[in-house]
């Protein structure tokens, strides 16, 4: 009995400890900033700049790319870089090219740069969109079957302790330097992945089966989930990408802009909202990814999944008590718990998502199969996000965020579809 006792706890701690969770530590952190970058930052940025709640709203539509980035992700699937290999290669390119564009909004200012900070945006997002596309494939393809969930979950909350530079450390700094010093601070957080990719990544080794004609490289990932899944089962899969998460993507849209005008400071926000919500998603995702190695993809999804709908009333109750005259010691409680168990229900929910889109995919295609997932379920965070702000002035935030609750119930019931409780299929 103490002999099988320890044979687990060893095999368990070995499944958490090893170079392949620590690549996704850097994976997570490297992918994170610059997303966090546009969706924090920035929009706190504009908001201080006295820019309007439309326009911010609106420039959400920046991030496309993270939409349709599967139309060029065959390429990256194909094309050999000469040096560091078909992975190692473009993650070095997509790096510098983003620690270089970070840098370039040292000297912008809103009120008369604003064409420049758009196109700057732009490009922020489409080197972070081919970058995510290379690190999935990149993670997808070193991590064992039996560490998917647990791999995806380190490197989900590492993607989230990435907040912790735009959404904390900047927003402090921006308190007592110019925005210039902030961004230059910000962007050389770019350089923990450079290390990454050139002294502690090894590039997985896959057979060549790459498809021969150009055509094919367009066509065949696709044509291959379709073939596999079905016509039917496919659309389901899609479909369910597409609404899983849209309900809490919606209620995150402007979520900073949020807290802004419940009467939150910036270093409220700083200090009080990222934090909380920061350790609580750690936590929970790290234990969510342990508990799906014996509890499965599918019943995480369906345990998780309804955690993230019930945190999104949270913000209702919020939005109902704002905004505040005073900000005093039960603001910053209410703040903290509202954004802590948010945190929790998006991190579990996340860690079961990215595990689920990994196992839909085939080895042979990973790249262009995971940006297909990951690009529709970009689509709420792109597209009806940038309606946010015309919906929260026509409505009111309790409203809106009412609204938020509800749309998280279709992805909820197509469980019974795509993942239903019965079949489960653990990490294997």
């Amino acid at each position: 009995m103490t002999n099988t006792f320890f044979k687990k706890y060893n095999s368990l701690w070995q499944d958490i400890f090893n170079r392949r969770m620590l690549i996704c530590v850097f994976t997570g952190f490297t992918s994170g900033l610059p997303s966090y970058f546009l969706m924090n930052l920035i929009p706190i940025w504009l908001r201080s700049e006295h820019i309007d709640l439309k326009t911010i709203g609106l420039f959400s539509m920046v991030g496309l790319p993270f939409t349709w980035k599967f139309l060029w992700s065959p390429l990256l699937d194909i094309v050999r870089i000469p040096w560091l290999g078909r992975r190692r290669g473009w993650m070095f390119i997509t790096q510098i090219a983003l620690l270089f564009t970070l840098l370039s909004y040292i000297n912008l200012n809103p009120q008369t740069d604003m064409g420049v900070i758009i196109i700057a945006s732009c490009l922020v997002a489409f080197f972070a969109a081919s970058q995510d596309i290379v690190l999935d494939a990149f993670r997808r393809e070193i991590l064992p079957d039996k560490e998917l969930g647990l791999g995806n979950a380190v490197h989900v909350n590492a993607y989230r302790i990435a907040s912790l530079v735009p959404g904390t450390l900047s927003l402090i700094l921006a308190n007592v330097y110019p925005w210039s010093t902030v961004f230059f601070v910000t962007a050389l957080f770019m350089l923990p992945g450079l290390f990454m990719t050139l002294f502690l990544a090894q590039e997985p080794k896959l057979p060549n089966i790459a498809p021969k004609t150009f055509e094919e490289i367009f066509t065949e990932p696709f044509n291959e989930f379709f073939n596999r899944k079905g016509m039917k089962e496919a659309l389901l899969v899609l479909t369910f990408i597409f609404l899983y998460k849209l309900g809490d993507s919606m209620a995150t849209a402007l979520a900073s802009a949020f807290y802004l005008d419940m009467g939150f400071t910036k270093k409220n926000i700083g200090l009080i909202a990222k934090n909380a919500g920061l350790w609580a998603s750690i936590i929970s995702g790290i234990l969510g990814g342990i508990w799906m190695i014996k509890l499965g993809i599918n019943r995480a999804l369906w345990l998780f999944g309804i955690v993230q709908v019930v945190s999104i009333l949270g913000f209702v109750w919020l939005a109902s008590e704002g905004p505040f005259q005073v900000i005093g010691l039960y603001q910053r409680i209410a703040l903290a718990g509202v954004i802590g168990f948010e945190a929790v229900g998006v991190g579990l929910g996340t860690v079961a998502f990215v595990a689920y889109m990994a196992r839909e995919t085939n080895p042979a295609f990973t790249a262009t199969q995971l940006a297909l997932f990951t690009s529709l379920a970009a689509v709420p965070r792109t597209f009806m996000n940038a309606g946010a702000g015309y919906l929260i002035e026509l409505m009111g935030y309790v409203n809106f965020f009412w609204l938020c609750f509800f749309l998280a119930f279709p992805g909820m019931l197509l469980l019974f579809k795509v993942a239903p409780w019965s079949k489960n299929h653990a990490a294997k």
